[in-house]
């Protein structure tokens, strides 16, 4: 079943860096083009920082958090590789996305992102960004009921 989560990230990260490819390939720095109207739309912006471009710059930091990160997960992926399916998709999409921003840093030395929301007020994101948020929030759902799924 391990290969099944590795598969997952695998397939993730690839589909990151094709989408981060097209659109600097199509797309010029700073454009916006609507996707799905009122929706999504794709805007090509360079990110050298996180979340909202806090830590701008902060390159080897990030690479070391992405280092400990993938470690982590890749120690419970390994660990647990037989146990809660959805701590498991979590944690195979915490380590694509972790991959995935990380391949950029150390490449481009900046994040390229794409995504922007056009119902609300949010920051541009990438694939990387959104599996790392579910990849999160699956595991913080698994933690909230992890006593009564073991039983």
């Amino acid at each position: 079943m391990l290969f099944v989560y590795f598969l997952i990230s695998f397939v993730l990260i690839g589909l990151d860096q094709w989408m981060k490819y097209w659109i600097v390939s199509t797309i010029s720095l700073g454009e916006t083009r609507e996707f799905i109207p009122h929706l999504l739309s794709l805007t090509y912006i360079q990110n050298s920082g996180a979340a909202w471009s806090i830590l701008e710059g902060k390159i080897l930091f990030f690479a070391i958090i992405t280092l400990v990160t993938v470690g982590v997960v890749l120690y419970f992926l390994i660990r647990g590789r037989n146990g809660n399916k959805l701590l498991n998709i979590g944690l195979s999409l915490i380590l694509a996305g972790a991959i995935g921003n990380f391949i950029d840093r150390i490449r481009l030395g900046y994040v390229v992102d794409m995504f922007q929301t056009e119902f609300m007020n949010f920051p541009i994101f990438n694939i990387a960004d959104a599996a790392l948020t579910i990849g999160v929030l699956f595991v913080f759902i698994y933690s909230l009921f992890e006593e009564k799924w073991k039983g």
